[in-house]
């Protein structure tokens, strides 16, 4: 049984299981987790309540647990007059994204760890980020705080209150007027992202810098599709800066969460599952649409950094890695000419240390002026393993080793699109192993997901990012293994999201489940944040799943939610970039490749659908009855009784079919994919 207040060995988060709130079981603060019993105790005790989100690889989430949260005086205002929660922002984003609202609304920015001050009831009335214990450098401190809202509390507590309901008013979700998709939507966001665009740096606005992969995958796509030089070029600019930069882990791999600087030299070291699944989607779509061997080789760094540092026993992945070492941001990273020297021997240090610009004094190692970048990895891999070896011995870091069902659809995806762009099947085998972790750990007896698993427990309902995302990643797995069970996963998702998230009346999918805890707003999700909308994950899986079977109810819900999201991006196209290629996708769909085959598909034919942007079915005897089920296409399409036959087709009208691979590439030559106007 839980305990219900503070013991020697800790407070009640010693029982949880996450890697946030277990840093915070020692605290002398009497942490509640978000719970029926915290709400309780607030209207027992007429208290408000503190509640402090944040993850335990973020820096400043340290700085404030080590200064303020085990600070006596700070611990003994917050025991005596509130009920005090945490709540790790990556177990519970459903939260984590009410409150941010809150703090956006009520301060214009906001962060982690995010502060928010409110009514047992859950109205907030103050939000902010970082509190040092007392006021210092123009910032407030958080016992004066305390004292403050402890006055008012109790002397002009219908203040307090009439703010709350204000703010959770202004949460309210509004009706969107649905719009159709158009490409002035497109053209828009391209625009706007051009005039925040650092011509000499790359990346958009000002410093602090996010590698926002999915503004390059829209930029990226839109000038494929378009031919639009200025989109291509903003896209290759960035992804080449930051793979120079520091943002980059140049000895071993693997991109950390931001840049607080503009040309992407100093990092906020943590490193995330989820920013590097995605940026290595779009590492490779660059090389796939560039042939730049630098995409290529800085795509696999990136994915072998996961494989090497995140993967964990059974084939799941952990959340992250800390930004914190020996009690210092970075301290993990930064490296002298003595450290390479110690490493590697004066010799082989010399050339290494100019190239990455390391000197005597502690710094970041960059190659952004290095003219010769784009061989480092070929020419000092060994020395870079061998400094990687002397930084674990040196300095141990922390790993979050929660898996998330989101974020590591999000890395099957990755995986998937690597084994269709570089042939290399140790790609596809770890994304098979993904995905039968998430089904044998994450996936429910009656198909509905968990969010989290960890310590051989699963734990949380799942919410619309893993649905969407799981969806779109088993497609993405389809498309390279060609396995049904896939197809049909995805499809058994799609329903399920549909029936769980969907909004009936207005349109748009909420973010948690009809039948899920109640917050004080229940959100729909359409902006692109740290990571794309989960909402337009589920409009690029029911357009996959829409052209791939021809099922009706696919196509239609597809039309809905794009509908849905054109409205919502009407104010402000370019926070929407991942609808955005939902919107390409559905605007210019991509041509169908039926395969049948009297044997198994040929082994070019995953990488010929990444070549030609082919939504690629294949039938085969053995999986004949199978895709039938799945698929009214499939049906129509004989087995040849020997070698493969293929059916090249637009919106459902095919040619003539060949059976030959040369013969198949003529047509795709002769009959190419039009460009947008």
């Amino acid at each position: 049984m839980m305990k219900e207040t503070l013991t020697a060995e800790g407070n009640r988060l010693q029982y949880e299981k996450s890697p946030y709130l277990l840093q915070h079981a020692g605290d002398p603060v009497d942490w509640w987790s978000w719970c029926p019993g915290a709400f309780r105790e607030a209207k027992r005790e007429d208290k408000p309540i503190l509640l402090s989100i944040g993850y335990s690889t973020c820096h400043w989430c340290h700085v404030m647990g080590r200064e303020s949260f085990r600070d006596p005086d700070v611990a003994r205002a917050l025991n005596r007059d509130f009920v005090c929660i945490k709540v790790d922002r990556e177990e519970r984003p459903d939260i984590d994204a009410v409150y941010m609202a809150a703090c956006l609304a009520l301060t214009g920015s906001g962060g982690w760890p995010l502060t928010i001050l409110m009514t047992p009831d859950q109205a907030p009335f103050w939000a902010g980020t970082y509190l040092p214990p007392k006021s210092r450098g123009g910032r407030l401190g958080l016992l004066e705080l305390l004292d403050e809202v402890s006055r008012l509390w109790h002397a002009d507590r219908q203040r307090l209150l009439a703010l709350g309901q204000e703010v959770t008013q202004h949460l309210r979700p509004r009706p969107t007027e649905a719009a159709a998709p158009d490409e002035s939507l497109l053209r828009s966001a391209s625009a706007e992202l051009e005039r925040r665009f650092d011509r000499e740096n790359g990346g958009f606005g000002a410093a602090p810098k996010f590698p926002a992969a999915h503004e390059l995958l829209f930029l990226l796509e839109y000038a494929r599709r378009t031919g639009n030089g200025d989109a291509r070029r903003m896209a290759e600019v960035t992804l080449t800066q930051m793979a120079r930069g520091g943002i980059f882990d140049q000895i071993a791999g693997g991109f950390c969460r931001y840049s607080t600087d503009g040309a992407w030299r100093t990092p906020h070291f943590e490193k995330m599952l989820c920013d590097n699944a995605l940026l290595s989607c779009a590492y490779l779509e660059a090389y796939a649409q560039t042939g730049n061997p630098y995409f290529r080789d800085t795509a696999r760094r990136t994915l072998d950094y996961a494989m090497e540092e995140l993967r964990l026993p059974g084939g799941g992945f952990a959340c992250g890695q800390d930004a914190d070492s020996g009690g210092e941001e970075g301290r993990f990273y930064l490296l002298t000419r003595r450290d390479a020297e110690e490493a590697l021997g004066t010799g082989e240090a010399q050339s290494l240390c100019q190239r990455l610009s390391i000197g005597a004094e502690e710094s970041v190692p960059n190659l952004l002026y290095d003219p010769d970048y784009k061989d480092f990895w070929r020419v000092h891999r060994a020395q870079c393993r061998t400094l990687a070896a002397f930084r674990r011995r040196r300095w141990p870091l922390h790993r979050d080793d929660k898996v998330l069902t989101g974020w590591n659809a999000m890395m099957i995806a990755a995986l998937a699109k690597a084994e269709r762009v570089l042939g290399e099947a140790r790609y596809l085998r770890a994304a098979e192993e993904t995905r039968l972790f998430l089904k044998t750990r994450l996936t429910r007896p009656d198909g509905r997901l968990w969010l989290r698993w960890r310590d051989r427990e699963p734990a949380i309902d799942g919410q619309l990012d893993d649905y969407a995302f799981y969806c779109w990643a088993l497609l993405e797995l389809y498309e390279a293994n060609f396995s049904t069970s896939c197809l049909r996963e995805a499809a058994g998702l799609a329903d399920r999201m549909a029936a769980l998230f969907w909004d009936e009346a207005e349109g748009g999918f909420f973010r948690t489940a009809s039948n899920g805890e109640r917050l004080i707003v229940r959100q729909k999700d359409s902006f692109d944040s740290g990571t794309p909308s989960g909402g337009a994950a589920a409009a690029l899986a029911l357009g996959k799943l829409s052209r791939l079977t021809g099922e009706d109810r696919f196509r239609a819900m597809e039309e809905r939610q794009l509908a849905w999201l054109a409205g919502e991006a009407r104010s402000y196209p370019a926070a929407h970039c991942f609808s955005l290629l939902a919107m390409l996708e559905a605007l210019h769909p991509r041509r169908e490749l039926v395969c049948v085959s009297a044997g198994t598909p040929p082994q070019w034919l995953a990488g010929a659908g990444e070549t030609y942007r082919l939504a690629v079915l294949a039938k085969t005897p053995e999986n004949a009855r199978a895709l039938a089920n799945l698929s009214r296409r499939a049906e129509t399409y004989p087995i040849p009784e020997e070698g493969e036959r293929f059916y090249l087709c637009r919106n459902g009208a095919c040619l003539e079919p060949v059976d030959s691979a040369a013969a198949l590439r003529e047509q795709l030559r002769e009959r190419r994919e039009p460009v947008l106007q």
